[in-house]
C-alpha cells in the first residue's frame, strides 16, 4: 500500500537589507558652483525687492532718510494715494501709465516689423549680406548712454542735424521745431527706441530663420506660392516659439526702460516723454517720498507679473491646440 507524504511547507525567505547608497565622489560640486550665483541673485534682486515692498507700507520721506528704519508704517496709505485718480499724484501716475503703454506698444510693433522684415530679406545668400548683417547690428552693439547722447545732439534745434537736414536740404519743414520739449519729444523718443531694438529682434529672428529648412520654401515655390504666401504658412508658424519669447522679453524691456528718457531729455523730462519707470524715480528722488516711489514700483511689478501670467497662459492655450 502506497504511502502519500504531503509536500513540506515552503520555507520563509529573508531578505537581505538594501544597502544605503552612497553619494558619489564629487556630489557637492553642482552645488558649489550654483551657490554663488543664487547668492547674487538674492543680494541684488531678491533683498532689494523685498526692501522695497517694506518701504511701501512705510512713510519714508526726507525726514527720515538718515534712519531709514524708524519710518513709521502708514499700511496702504501710499496705494491709496497712488490709485487715488483724483489727486494730483494718481493722475500724473495714470497719464503716465497710459504714455507708456502706447509707447511701448508702437516701440514693440515697429522694432519686430523692422527685424523681420531684415531678417527675411537676408534669408537667402546674397554678396553683401555679411556686411549688411553687420551694419544692422551696430546700434545694437554700441554702448546705450552713447548712442542716446549721439541722438540728444543729432536732435538738438539749432544745432541739431536732424533739424538741419530736415530744413536746410530737404526742405520737408519751414522752421527749426524742438525735438526735445512738447508734443514731438514723444516722437524722439520713440525713434531713439526703435533705434536701439530692432537689431535685436533682427538678431533673434536671424538666428530662428537659420531652423528653417530651404525645402519646404523651395517645395511651396514649385506649389505657386508667392512670397507673402510662405512668409504667412511656413515663416511664421516655423518661427512661432521665437517670437513668444521675443515679443515678451522686448514688452518687458520697453516697459521698464529708464535709460532711454533720462539720457535723452535728463530729469526734466517733458510730458509727452513721461515713461513711468521715469516717473516713479522722480517721485522717489525729486520729491523725497520714497514711500510712495516704492508703492509705485510695486503696482508696477504687479501689473507686469499679471500681463506676463496672462500672456504665457493665452500662448499655450493656443499651442495646445494647435
Amino acid at each position: 500500500m502506497a504511502t502519500t507524504t504531503s509536500p513540506a511547507p515552503p520555507r520563509p525567505t529573508t531578505r537581505s537589507p538594501e544597502p544605503r547608497r552612497r553619494r558619489r565622489a564629487g556630489w557637492w560640486l553642482p552645488f558649489a558652483l550654483v551657490a554663488p550665483a543664487v547668492l547674487l541673485e538674492l543680494l541684488i534682486h531678491l533683498v532689494p525687492m523685498l526692501t522695497g515692498i517694506w518701504v511701501s507700507f512705510t512713510q519714508l520721506t526726507r525726514f527720515f532718510i538718515r534712519n531709514w528704519t524708524e519710518a513709521p508704517f502708514v499700511g496702504l496709505r501710499n496705494y491709496q494715494v497712488a490709485l487715488d485718480f483724483d489727486g494730483a499724484v494718481g493722475r500724473g501716475l495714470l497719464s503716465s501709465f497710459l504714455i507708456t503703454c502706447a509707447y511701448t506698444v508702437i516701440v514693440v510693433g515697429v522694432s519686430w516689423a523692422l527685424g523681420m522684415a531684415a531678417a527675411v530679406a537676408l534669408q537667402r545668400r546674397f554678396r553683401g549680406r555679411a556686411f549688411f548683417r553687420t551694419l544692422f547690428l551696430v546700434p545694437y552693439a554700441l554702448p546705450v548712454y552713447a548712442g542716446i547722447v549721439t541722438w540728444n545732439f543729432m536732435l538738438q534745434r539749432d544745432t541739431g542735424v536732424i533739424n538741419h537736414l530736415l530744413v536746410e536740404d530737404l526742405g520737408v519743414l519751414d522752421e527749426r521745431p524742438f525735438w526735445l520739449i512738447g508734443g514731438r519729444a514723444f516722437v524722439s523718443i520713440l525713434v531713439v527706441a526703435v533705434w536701439r531694438l530692432w537689431p535685436f529682434a533682427f538678431l533673434m529672428l536671424t538666428a530662428g530663420l537659420q531652423s528653417v529648412p530651404d525645402d519646404i520654401y523651395e517645395a511651396a515655390a514649385m506649389d505657386g506660392a508667392h512670397a507673402f504666401r510662405s512668409w504667412w504658412s511656413i515663416t511664421l508658424p516655423m518661427l512661432r516659439p521665437v517670437n513668444t519669447v521675443l515679443v515678451l522679453v522686448m514688452f518687458l524691456w520697453v516697459f521698464n526702460d529708464f535709460n532711454t528718457p533720462y539720457v535723452l531729455f535728463g530729469t526734466s523730462q517733458p510730458p509727452a516723454g513721461d515713461l513711468i519707470s521715469f516717473h516713479i524715480y522722480n517721485a522717489s528722488f525729486l520729491t523725497w517720498n520714497f514711500g510712495a516711489g516704492a508703492a509705485m514700483s510695486v503696482l508696477l511689478l504687479l501689473f507686469l507679473l499679471l500681463v506676463t501670467g496672462v500672456y504665457l497662459l493665452l500662448v499655450n492655450r493656443r499651442s495646445r491646440r494647435a
